[in-house]
């Protein structure tokens, strides 16, 4: 726990950057592989993977030395310059993607790399109109809040006209449903476009969408829904960008989440998985669209635009994926998770849903044995887990709180995806009968 020195620099010095405001009650010293350790020794299962980045673990022993090696070679540089590390991930990963997607530029955070994708788009198409869907999570810089629905917009004013939110494709919740009582996902994207035609001023430039909506509950596209999607844009003259954040390089079990569908992006973001827990963002796109971009004046650099240091990591976090076929892994490891949430879904009735792919998997609680709120339920769960040493994740939505977002390393052991299991069964027990008992002692 804090100590009364800790508590006094939190409380006096630390901005609290989420509505909830809350910190973790301990401070983490060290970590490596799938754990956290905090000061006092106590060891936490990371079922997050950091900010849901550290695909590779903590303190991969190749990311470590990488590091070492890179930051006495050669670190940051003026943006105009070349360096061989940006050269080499940009070649090595247009050569992991389809074609065309052959043109890259690095950044650092997934909100840079979502601005400049929509400021490319905007330049391209000539339209600034931007739709995304209504409980999206693209980042905090302008254009990617403007086009970020499930949270963060009350209290700062208006938003950037020509912003337009897209029914999300719920199939636990589904608000447009078939004669089967199933959501009828294509009545809904026509009705959705219906109405952002009635609102556009004729001017739709960029789609912007997850593939799988992790902040949103983690909402997979149903098959089929991605190409709908590209051809509604394709219709209106505007460019399909997926922001694969949390979903690029393998969670899922493929190397790119859209590669299921079949459907290639105009514009590709990526984040968090590419620098495996560092700073290191890219956006790509053809070289079509790059050169129409660039002959049309386009302007997105930052201080550390293709940095040679991040770079060199995005090269060795290729390395491991590939030479340790991690795609392959995190089906293995995403069919073992799966299964065993499956088993305690069929053991807790308070479990509503198991949803996911890969080792990108969402649990949502429904209303306890009493009637409980899953908000709730979820708070006490998660906290639950913390005693026991598991550390879970909710969906940060009023409404959607007992909902996990469940992101293993892809290098978790069989051993470790058991444990995390066992610690959750335990945990879900505990509260279920802490309720229960909250209730007699009420009666």
């Amino acid at each position: 726990m804090l100590d009364d020195t800790a508590r006094t620099a939190h409380e006096r010095h630390l901005v609290r950057y989420s509505g909830r405001g809350a910190f973790s009650p301990e401070i983490i010293d060290h970590a490596a592989g799938s754990s956290v350790v905090t000061e006092d020794g106590r060891e936490l299962l990371d079922f997050t993977s950091g900010q849901m980045s550290a695909i590779l673990g903590h303190a991969h022993p190749e990311i470590v030395a990488t590091v070492r090696e890179q930051v006495g070679r050669l670190d940051h540089l003026y943006s105009g310059m070349l360096s061989r590390p940006v050269l080499d991930l940009a070649q090595r990963l247009a050569g992991t993607l389809p074609e065309p997607l052959d043109k890259a530029m690095f950044l650092t955070t997934g909100a840079e790399a979502n601005e400049a994708a929509l400021r490319m788009a905007k330049m391209v198409t000539g339209g600034h109109e931007v739709v995304s869907f209504a409980r999206s999570w693209h980042g905090m810089t302008q254009a990617a809040a403007n086009a970020t629905y499930s949270t963060g917009r009350a209290g700062y004013g208006p938003a950037a006209p020509g912003n337009f939110a897209l029914p999300v494709p719920d199939r636990f919740r589904p608000d447009i449903v078939d004669a089967d009582g199933n959501l009828d996902w294509r009545r809904q994207l026509d009705l959705g476009f219906d109405l952002i035609d009635a609102q556009s001023v004729g001017s739709l430039a960029a789609c912007l969408v997850e593939p799988i909506l992790s902040s949103g509950g983690v909402v997979d596209l149903p098959p089929g829904y991605l190409a709908a999607l590209r051809d509604k844009c394709h219709e209106r003259g505007m460019l399909l960008i997926l922001d694969e954040a949390q979903t690029g390089l393998c969670r899922t079990g493929d190397w790119y989440a859209f590669e299921r569908d079949g459907v290639v992006p105009d514009i590709l973001t990526l984040s968090k998985t590419l620098g495996a827990g560092l700073p290191l963002a890219a956006v790509l796109t053809s070289a079509e669209i790059e050169q129409q971009a660039h002959d049309r004046g386009f302007l997105f650099f930052t201080t550390h635009v293709n940095d040679p240091l991040p770079a060199a990591v995005g090269n060795t976090v290729l390395d491991v994926l590939i030479r340790d076929r991690l795609d392959l892994r995190a089906r293995e490891l995403g069919g073992r998770l799966r299964g065993g949430l499956d088993e305690l879904a069929g053991k807790h009735p308070m479990i509503g849903d198991v949803r996911g792919r890969g080792l990108l998997v969402g649990l949502e609680l429904v209303n306890g044995p009493s009637g409980e709120d899953a908000d709730k339920l979820g708070a006490a769960v998660t906290h639950r887990c913390a005693e026991l040493g598991l550390h879970m994740n909710i969906v940060q939505l009023p409404g959607m709180g007992g909902t996990f977002r469940i992101a293993p390393p892809l290098t978790t052991t069989d051993a470790e995806i058991d444990r995390g299991l066992a610690i959750l069964d335990t945990a879900l027990t505990d509260v279920t009968g802490l309720h229960r008992n909250t209730r007699r002692g009420a009666a």
